[in-house]
């Protein structure tokens, strides 16, 4: 995994290279030659723009927060259903041979339905900022605007001492960064600004600055590459969990991290609350792992489908009310021009099929559900397309569960009581639709279906973990 900052010399190390008599015998000189190495340090560091810090052991270290599940934002189309996925240059919303939006869409300021919240101490002394756990996306960032009415209140960058902006001559703020969809620039004060387009088309944007995460007086960061955003409009930030060389993830050297999803319950006026891991997760033992598939640069770019960085696992196929659908297994796996990964993303709320995996289950649920109860030509938030009319209990009942079968023999079970998305007026919609309408061609398991679930992402061993759980009792 790439990082961005380098490791700084020891005193222990630097010995190892000289004999003690020799040192002896030019202690001028090597006095000279290590001012001038420092110095080459420092400025090598600066220009990477990522400061080492020697009190952060990421092998050594488990960090839980508690983790909330809440309606951001009533969904009206589907770039309200989409929020992560991060484009890259090879997926470019205006080139989505399924997208049906004009330019304009692609204007509108970030937004998402349901999202997952974890709030981190970020800054020094640390200040706690609420952001959407995505791991579909990369770059994190915070809130930096000056509404200062606004709850919880954004990020104050003067009153952390290890804060810093990216001035216009930095490596990261020159045209055509490949992990930025449209070029850094430099802004009217002469600072590097970024913008950011989700595949949804929705659009992040502010400064570039590098800040640390403050766990325990102890236990720190070095200070990362992230977005200062200016969107008064809006309370949270993003972290970015994806394998991008920006996210969080990697740059700050995690070599795990893990959640456990809660259960929504409309009546319920405060949020459930379910758990967030960096690093060990003491639940581990009871997980079952599928293996990543990864990636190279080399592979990405000749795939013009494909989402590189995303956590993409292999799924042999889907079971309805006990029978196995006969959709081929080939279906669930990029082919030549990477259409046809299955992605595991905490920040898209329900989950999306590919055409030939997706005509089958719809067909399966129809027979099941009974043609007169489908609700004909209505789509839910330009996503779900196949609603009923009737008692939900009893439509429930008639589908069953679901099974979504990975490799390894790891299955994610969608319980019939999740199998259903309410969406007002009496409409309930199957809670899985077509990544067609969304102008991608991935199949996306989303958050809907991760409740309840231990997701544990081993980046040191390529693996995702899944274990069973009441994620309510896990904070």
């Amino acid at each position: 995994m790439e990082t961005l900052y380098k490791l700084k010399p020891t005193n222990q190390s630097l010995s190892s290279l000289f004999s003690l008599s020799l040192a002896l015998a030019l202690m001028a000189v090597s006095n000279s030659l290590l001012i001038l190495f420092l110095t080459i340090s420092s400025l090598s560091l600066s220009i990477e723009g990522i400061q080492n810090s020697n009190n952060f052991k990421p092998s050594k270290y488990s960090f839980s927060f508690p983790l909330t599940s809440r309606r951001i934002s009533r969904p009206a189309s589907a770039a309200t259903l989409l929020p992560s996925l991060v484009s890259s240059t090879s997926r470019n919303p205006n080139s989505s041979t399924g997208s049906k939006n004009n330019q304009s869409a692609y204007k509108s300021s970030f937004k998402y339905s349901v999202a997952l919240i974890v709030s981190l101490p970020i800054g020094t002394p640390p200040q706690s900022q609420p952001m959407v756990l995505d791991t579909g996306s990369q770059l994190s960032w915070i809130q930096c605007h000056n509404k200062t009415l606004a709850k919880p209140p954004p990020f104050n960058p003067s009153m952390s001492s290890s804060f810093s902006v990216l001035p216009c001559n930095h490596p990261l703020c020159k045209p055509r960064i490949p992990d930025f969809t449209l070029p850094t620039d430099c802004d009217q004060n002469r600072l590097c600004h970024y913008s950011y387009f989700y595949a949804d088309g929705t659009l992040a944007e502010g400064n570039l600055v590098r800040e640390k995460i403050t766990f325990a007086r102890s236990q720190s960061t070095p200070p990362l590459i992230l977005g200062c955003g200016q969107d008064a409009g809006a309370a949270e930030g993003i972290l970015g969990m994806n394998l991008g060389r920006l996210s969080f993830a990697s740059q700050a050297r995690i070599s795990k991290f893990s959640y456990c999803v809660p259960v929504r319950r409309n009546q319920m006026k405060v949020p459930p609350v379910g758990a967030f891991y960096l690093g060990e997760n003491p639940y581990s033992g009871g997980f079952r792992y599928v293996d990543l598939l990864t990636f190279n640069q080399s592979q990405s770019q000749q795939m013009p489908n494909l989402d590189g960085a995303a956590y993409t696992v292999v799924m042999e196929g889907i079971r309805i009310g006990g029978k196995r659908l006969n959709i081929s297994r080939s279906v669930f796996r990029p082919n030549p021009s990477g259409a046809g990964q299955t992605i595991i993303d905490s920040g898209t709320e329900y989950t999306f099929l590919v055409e030939d995996a997706y005509a089958k289950v719809r067909e399966e649920v129809v027979r099941l559900v009974g043609p007169s109860k489908v609700k004909k030509g209505y789509v839910y938030g330009g996503a779900l397309d196949l609603c009923f009319n009737g008692d939900p209990v009893l439509i429930r009942q008639s589908i069953g569960g679901i099974v979504l079968e990975m490799g390894k023999g790891v299955e994610i079970l969608v319980e019939k009581e999740r199998v259903l998305a309410g969406v007002g007026r009496g409409v309930h919609c199957l809670s899985i639709g077509r990544s067609e309408l969304l102008g991608v061609e991935s199949s996306i398991i989303g958050n809907v279906h991760q409740q309840n679930l231990w997701v544990e992402f081993d980046l040191a061993n390529r693996k995702v973990g899944f274990g069973r759980a009441e994620c309510s009792n896990s904070a």
